[in-house]
């Protein structure tokens, strides 16, 4: 199952940057020691107990963002650009290139200098609009999103994604719903290194306990666990919701704003 995190609202991540890249400023505003354990009952599928405060209602929830709220366009649409197959695109491409660019220590420029292992040029800025045509959401995550926001939950990304979550943003406005908190190109962290889960917590100081996590990959949601958050492992946005409703999490629709509209 998932485990939750919770900051307050800021629509994008804690840091400075510079042509694409982190600079070496703070990563976070709040660093405080959390003593972390792990209870086997935050990991089940039973109702949970979640505690709230009077200024924050708990649990808080972390998204991963790429096929679990967002579509990626990697597998498909990416191919097609190059007019390759996903088979041939991964056995073409530099081996680290991306990953680097997802942790901040490239920018998009040196990122089309290395992407393929051949040192081919890439059309960089078609690249970008591909992958912008192709961001869409989940079907029926941006509906869940909505009411979990009506409902006052907390909720901020936990994404291995670079600067180009920007690109997400300008096209579908998910920080209406949650905060780019927790981003890889930010922290120089990638899920599912434990440092990374560990900073958020920091960050948000909440007992690792009160947070869930959903993510697509079971891998992910394993290193949550590990860490005492509790994970759930996302397929869609059906099941997603009723392992929600299933641990207490308040998803009565009532009138949302997206309703409205």
């Amino acid at each position: 199952m998932a485990q939750l995190l919770k900051v307050a609202a800021i629509p994008f991540p804690l840091s400075l940057r510079r042509n694409g890249c982190r600079t070496s400023s703070p990563r976070f505003h709040r660093a405080t020691t959390l003593a972390l354990t792990t209870h086997d009952a935050h990991n089940t599928t039973k109702r949970s107990s979640f505690h709230s405060t009077n200024t924050r209602r708990l649990p808080i929830i972390l998204f991963d963002i790429m096929d679990t709220v967002v579509r990626d366009p990697f597998y498909h649409d990416v191919p097609a650009f190059f007019r390759m197959s996903f088979e041939e695109l991964i056995e073409s491409k530099h081996p680290t290139a991306w990953i680097e660019f997802e942790k901040g220590i490239t920018d998009e420029m040196e990122l089309a200098r290395t992407f393929f292992k051949d040192g081919r040029p890439i059309d960089l800025e078609g690249l970008k609009n591909c992958m912008k045509k192709g961001y869409s959401y989940v079907e029926g995550v941006e509906e869940l999103l909505d009411v979990l926001k009506h409902n006052n939950y907390e909720m901020h990304a936990f994404t291995n994604y670079p600067i180009w979550y920007e690109m997400i943003e300008d096209k579908l406005n998910i920080s209406k719903y949650l905060s780019w908190t927790f981003c890889s190109c930010i922290t120089g962290k990638r899920k599912p290194d434990p440092e990374f889960y560990l900073e958020v917590v920091r960050h948000l100081e909440v007992d690792p306990g009160s947070c869930i996590f959903v993510d697509d990959r079971m891998r992910n949601v394993e290193a949550a666990k590990e860490v005492g958050i509790v994970g759930l492992h996302f397929k869609n946005a059906d099941s997603l919701r009723q392992d929600l409703l299933s641990m207490g999490i308040d998803i009565s629709t009532k009138q949302t704003n997206l309703q409205q509209e």
